[in-house]
């Protein structure tokens, strides 16, 4: 009988940008419209979508070995569970997500501590109350099934949302008062299946692949041959995770020089290379770079 890791997958926003990131890291998923369970091309993984928000705690019960979600559901759900690795990757980018205290832009409300007494709809029920508790702040919070945008004035004086760039917010007329926690997508594994050999293992190769296929998101290859005469002007303007791969091309006095170098550099960086010298330059996109 083969062993089998029961991962959790993050159903909803992150769903999508999951799915992409674990088919650049080497495994392909197939999922029905209506499907709670998506089938790896692994037989050792037996997967199923659940909302990040309850993920924590179906990790922490041992109902799942291990799974993906957000810190800031870990820490709604004073889940304890083992977090394994870091992955920056959200709906909309590589970027963090912000938790933060919104009004509407006509609101009195300036400072976190203008919240007292005040009315507060969020879906981060738990967090935000011990954070304002932990302000001095008393308020009533209210859980808001969705669109909690839409909520002030009129249902209440404030919300807390998530949000990654402010734009929904702002479409609102809602202004940004405070950043009260910033989160990130956590590889989590259940703290008796962390001690189990073939489970441990199994999760530290699959975080080294995803985290691999992260590193290669901001990152491309550049392939050009560079005459002896602009080796050295042509190295002066890379920089790399290691120094470039050179190679003598049996054409005397070529070489083939071969780098890793942030994306968002090529743009600027390709026409410098050919002005000082470089030729047939080639950029190819990396499924994984592994440090």
């Amino acid at each position: 009988m083969n062993k089998v890791l029961k991962l959790g997958i993050p159903k909803g926003s992150l769903q999508e940008s999951t799915f992409n990131l674990f088919k650049k890291a080497g495994y392909n998923i197939t999922v029905g419209s209506r499907s709670y369970y998506p089938d790896f091309d692994d037989i050792e993984i037996q997967a199923m979508l659940i909302r990040a928000q309850e993920m924590a705690k179906y990790v922490d019960d041992g109902v799942l070995d291990a799974g993906l979600t957000g810190k800031d559901w870990i820490l709604e759900q004073g889940a304890d569970v083992k977090e394994v690795a870091e992955l920056n990757y959200a709906k909309g980018g590589l970027r963090p997500v912000k938790w933060v205290i919104a009004v509407p832009n006509d609101s009195k409300i300036k400072k976190v501590k203008d919240l007292q007494g005040k009315r507060i709809a969020t879906e981060l029920v738990g967090f935000t109350k011990k954070y304002l508790k932990s302000k001095g702040i008393k308020a009533d919070i209210d859980f808001s099934w969705g669109a909690t945008e839409v909520k002030p004035p009129q249902l209440a004086d404030a919300i807390v949302e998530l949000t990654e760039t402010g734009s929904s917010l702002k479409a609102n007329n809602l202004r940004i008062v405070e950043t009260i926690l910033e989160s990130s997508t956590r590889f989590i594994s259940n703290k008796s299946s962390w001690k189990d050999k073939w489970k441990k293992q199994k999760m530290e190769n699959i975080v080294l692949l995803l985290k691999g296929a992260l590193a290669a998101e901001e990152k491309v290859g550049l392939k050009m041959n560079v005459p002896d005469k602009s080796l050295k002007r042509v190295m002066t303007l890379l920089s790399s995770m290691h120094s470039p791969t050179i190679s003598q091309l049996s054409d005397a006095g070529w070489y083939a020089l071969e780098v890793i170098i942030d994306e968002k550099t090529v743009r600027d960086i390709i026409p410098k290379l050919k002005s000082v010298g470089a030729e047939g330059i080639i950029e190819y996109p990396l499924n994984k770079v592994i440090p």
